[in-house]
Formats: C-alpha cells, sequence, structure tokens
C-alpha cells in the first residue's frame, strides 16, 4: 500500500490545530526519535509561531519515550540551530516553524547531523514508522528525565556569521540597514549580526509574536513599511525576513524590492570577484529562479546545476556535486563556507560586505544587471488536473524550451514561465518574467487562460 506523504517540500506543515493537532505531532516526535535511536543526542528549537508552546512540548515528550535525549534551544532562527547541530556535534534536530506560510500554519522540521534538512529517503523512513506505529518505547530505566536547556545558540550562530566576513571594512562604510524580521526570531540575531559589524541599525515589527504585523512571507505587498522605512531615514539598504529567518530579502537604497534571485546573482558574482572563490566552478539553484543568472556568471567560467524547487534537494545537490553557492527566488541563499542550507544572517553579512567592497550603492550595483520584469501569481485548483494544464501549454508554446526538472519551465529569448505546484499548499505557482512587463502581464493572461480552459470554470488567483 502506498503511504500518504507526510512531508511537503520543506518538512511537515498544516494548520495548527486543525492538520497539525497534538495528536498528529506526537506520532510524528515519536516516528523521528524512532529514526534517530536510543541516546542520540537530538535539539529541538521553534520560531514564535501559533502554537509553538504547546507543540514544543509535545514534540519533546515524543522524542523522550523513545529514548532520545533532548536538548531545547528555545526560540530560535532556522539555521541558528542547523548551525548549532552541525558544529556542536549534535546527532540531528526538530524544528517547529512554517517557514513563510500564513500565521495559521506551523510545522516540523527534521535536520540531520550535517545541519541540513532530512533528505527525502530519511523522510520516507519516517513515514513508514509514523503510519505503521513501529513506535520504539523506551523502559522507565533508560528515559531521560527532561530536556536539557541550551543558551548560547543564538550567540554561537551570530560568531560564526561574523568571522566569515571582512569586518573591518563593512564597519569603515558607514552602513545603515533597515530589518523587518516580521515579528518574529530573526529579530534574535539580525540586529546583533549587524552590530558586531559596526553597522547603524534600525528595526521594525521586531517585537516577538505569533500575530505577525504584516504579511509573513517577504513578498512585495508585504514589506511596503521596510520600503518607506528604507526610503525615509536614508539607509543603505533594507532586509525582509521569513518567520524562521533563513530568507533574505532586499530592499534598495532607493526602495526598489529585489527578487531573491536577483540578489544571489549579485552575492554570487561578490564571492567569485572579491572573496575569490571559484572553485567547484558552479552554483546550484531551482527552475525558478531567472535564466538570467547563467550569462551573469558564465563570464566567470561558472556554471549553473538546475534542480527541483526545494532547499533540501538544492542543499544535497551541492553537497554532491560541489559549489560556491546555491539559492532560491525566494530569498534562499546557501553560503557552504558557512552551512548547506538557507541562512538569511550570512546572506545579510555578504551583502554589507559587498557593498563595502565595491563601494558603491545597491542601486547602482542593481542597475548594471538586465532589467526584466517578474510578476508571479498562485492559481487554486485541483491539483489533478494539472498533468492536462502541462499539456495545453506545451500545445499553445510549442516553439519553446521546456524544463520539467520540477512541473514546466518554457525559455524563449525575451521571457521565461514556470508552473507548478506548491509543495506546502493547496495551490499551484505561475512564475513569469520578461522584457517588458506589457509581455510578461500578456504571458500571464495566455497561461491563465489555459487553466480556465482545463478547469472549465472560474479560478480563483492571487
Amino acid at each position: 500500500m502506498e503511504l500518504r506523504r507526510l512531508f511537503g517540500t520543506d518538512g511537515v506543515r498544516g494548520v495548527v490545530n486543525i492538520e497539525l493537532t497534538p495528536e498528529m505531532v506526537l506520532r510524528l516526535a515519536m516516528a523521528v526519535g524512532t529514526y534517530f535511536g536510543p541516546g542520540s543526542r537530538v535539539m529541538v528549537g521553534s520560531d514564535s509561531r501559533a502554537g509553538r508552546s504547546f507543540l514544543g512540548r509535545v514534540v519533546i515528550g515524543g522524542l523522550l519515550s523513545t529514548g532520545v535525549k533532548v536538548f531545547d534551544a528555545g526560540l530560535t532562527p532556522t539555521p541558528a540551530l542547523q548551525y548549532y547541530v552541525k558544529t556542536m556535534g549534535f546527532d540531528g534536530g526538530v524544528m517547529l516553524t512554517a517557514s513563510h506560510n500564513p500565521p495559521e500554519y506551523n510545522g516540523v522540521k527534521v535536520v540531520m547531523p550535517d545541519g541540513v534538512e532530512a533528505p527525502r529517503e530519511v523522510e520516507e523512513e519516517i513515514e513508514r514508522i509514523f503510519y505503521e506505529s513501529r513506535f520504539r518505547r523506551a523502559s522507565w530505566q533508560e528515559l531521560s528525565q527532561d530536556a536539557v536547556g541550551v543558551f548560547d545558540v543564538l550567540d554561537h550562530y551570530v560568531d560564526g556569521v561574523v568571522k566569515l566576513v571582512d569586518s573591518s571594512s563593512i564597519r569603515d562604510a558607514g552602513l545603515k540597514v533597515v530589518v523587518d524580521p516580521a515579528n518574529n526570531v530573526g529579530a534574535l540575531t539580525t540586529p546583533k549580526i549587524l552590530r558586531r559589524l559596526g553597522v547603524k541599525v534600525v528595526t521594525i515589527n521586531g517585537d516577538i509574536s505569533h500575530v505577525p504585523s504584516r504579511g509573513i512571507e517577504p513578498s512585495p505587498e508585504n514589506v511596503r513599511e521596510l520600503i518607506d522605512t528604507v526610503r525615509t531615514v536614508g539607509a543603505s539598504f533594507g532586509v525582509a525576513h521569513d518567520g524562521d529567518a533563513d530568507r533574505a530579502i532586499f530592499i534598495a537604497n532607493d526602495g526598489r524590492y529585489i527578487p531573491g534571485d536577483y540578489s544571489a546573482m549579485l552575492l554570487c558574482e561578490h564571492i567569485v570577484k572579491n572573496r575569490g572563490e571559484r572553485s567547484p566552478p558552479r552554483v546550484v539553484t531551482a527552475v525558478s529562479s531567472t535564466t538570467l543568472v547563467g550569462p551573469a556568471l558564465s563570464k566567470y567560467g561558472i556554471e549553473v546545476v538546475w534542480t527541483k524547487v526545494g532547499s533540501i534537494v538544492i542543499a544535497r545537490t551541492m553537497m554532491r556535486v560541489g559549489a560556491i553557492a546555491g539559492f532560491e527566488e525566494n530569498g534562499g541563499f546557501m553560503y557552504p563556507k558557512h552551512q548547506y542550507v538557507r541562512d538569511g544572517g550570512m546572506s545579510l553579512a555578504l551583502m554589507a560586505e559587498l557593498l563595502s567592497r565595491e563601494k558603491v550603492s545597491l542601486s547602482e550595483l542593481l542597475d548594471r544587471l538586465p532589467k526584466m520584469f517578474v510578476v508571479k501569481r498562485r492559481v487554486y485548483i485541483d491539483k489533478a488536473v494539472i498533468a492536462k494544464v502541462y499539456e495545453r501549454i506545451k500545445s499553445a508554446f510549442s516553439g519553446l524550451d521546456f524544463i520539467e526538472v520540477d512541473g514546466i519551465k518554457a525559455i524563449s529569448k525575451s521571457f521565461w514561465f514556470l508552473v507548478r505546484p506548491s509543495g506546502t499548499e493547496p495551490l499551484v505557482r505561475v512564475f513569469v518574467e520578461a522584457e517588458s512587463e506589457e509581455l510578461a502581464n500578456q504571458v500571464l493572461k495566455d497561461i491563465l487562460d489555459i487553466f480556465r480552459e482545463v478547469v472549465g470554470s472560474e479560478v480563483r488567483v492571487a
């Protein structure tokens, strides 16, 4: 019998107390503990999302019941927990977060000893234990009495980021940065990283709460306050995180929103040009990223490796083939000299270093990139019809080159688009990038018309 998948693109996620219930999380924690085995040292952390208090206790209890030794990091960004697990010799970790999902969601992410999220084969084994109820139940003599509190996770992470960049150069640059951590755990580390680097910091939405003042995903419509603040205070740039601070979206000094794959192109060029890191000569990114990255990096002899969407896939591919960096269009950037995971704090430090080395504004660096127009939409349809949508797309755009690594990506000289189902929400994502705004909107309209033809009724688009 084929088992229903629990894990999506990046962990198990669901609406708190409806999909992600205490009963379900308890079984999941017991499955995770059973997988790691008795005596394993597992660190647990969370962001500030709804349900984190009681779900955190449930996770700790489930792990302890299997004979695992649990260490409680408390509130922490995901990359901080991952860095601690990797550098301090833990056997694994469990992070309670739903990343960029709406505030009613929470989730469970499993971290391996190398600090990277569990690969698919580990997720599948945990799912088998979950569904078959093959839980290890430790005898009373081997049970740990309680979780052990760990109180240096945040400082350890900040130290790890700061030591990798040129602090003196950044300090001399006299930068001012506006930080928007979405009322979540990025507020505990990002301002501290910047101050350690001698940067003047302005923070908005910095109080920790399960009810954020803005939408958690750092999308253009959710960071209007950040854009206005950057302009008002004359900042060098702004940075917005998602809930667990593994993403960093940058706002230029003139208020322009920079898509994550565009900031990644700048950071990759900085790593090669200013940091002198050209080996292994490749970067890894998902099919959702701009096709401009190839020409931008080819002049340095850097190859682009395309993967399915998902930070786990990108990270494990980087580890297998070797790369100077990996990234996603959503603001997730991976710098392997630090760790093979999305890391908003590390991305921020590299951006500050880039500006200090180039001695120009972020808007000037952005102007050096080709000007393209990007539109993104969420289409709420039954994913069962997506195969028919793909067939119609290939027929309607028959003259284009297609990449079908994950969903369907079509590429022409003047535009490209990607249509793929979300791995964490009941919707299909559409990305379009074109040389003009008019062309981008026309291609989007053509794609949405195909959805309507296939479904045969009105389609909800957001």
